[in-house]
């Protein structure tokens, strides 16, 4: 199975996301945008695995997530990467969190002792608005994002982590939730 370990959004983020997409898929951009249900933040990428690496993230998940408490999330900010004259990804930023950062390290750590390598990559928390597919009239989608560059988009409480399962379909990914770990 295609495997990632993320935060599920409250609702609330969701609904405020999605009036956000709807803003920008007016503009006509060659944007492949994000279902509301695909909405989540992304702590570590697994890629594929199988049912017995599958039952060591478990094992994992739940010791990281007994060492954590629940803490405040502020979604703030749109930007994208790169970024320039050629962006890939649209997307809506958090702000400060040292208990996600806290919790996005002890995640690797954890699971880079169970065999898993470590992010190569320094951890940015963002939310994946879009990603361009062509270059019709992505200005125009820019330039509605700079709008909310640095907008408050909401807050929300962390209380899991969430194991899913990506499942790729032409009209997207599909994902399921394998598991869900409370944080103490």
């Amino acid at each position: 199975m295609r495997a990632f370990i993320a935060i599920d959004l409250e609702a609330g983020l969701k609904k405020t996301l999605q009036g956000l997409i709807r803003e920008l898929k007016a503009t006509g951009a060659d944007i492949r945008w994000t279902q509301t249900g695909g909405l989540h933040l992304t702590l570590k990428f697994l890629g594929e695995i199988d049912e017995g690496q599958a039952g060591v993230v478990k094992r994992a998940l739940e010791d990281v997530a007994g060492r954590h408490a629940q803490f405040s999330l502020r979604l703030e900010g749109t930007g994208a990467f790169p970024g320039g004259q050629r962006p890939r990804v649209l997307w809506a930023g958090f702000g400060e969190a040292p208990e996600l950062l806290a919790l996005q390290a002890d995640l690797d750590k954890e699971l880079e002792g169970e065999g898993f390598a470590r992010e190569e990559r320094a951890f940015h928390p963002h939310l994946t608005l879009g990603r361009v597919k062509g270059p019709d009239r992505v200005r125009d989608a820019l330039r509605e994002l700079e709008k909310h560059s640095q907008d408050n988009l909401g807050n929300m409480t962390v209380r899991q982590v969430t194991f899913f399962e990506s499942r790729l379909r032409p009209e997207g990914a599909e994902y399921h939730v394998i598991a869900e770990f409370k944080l103490s």
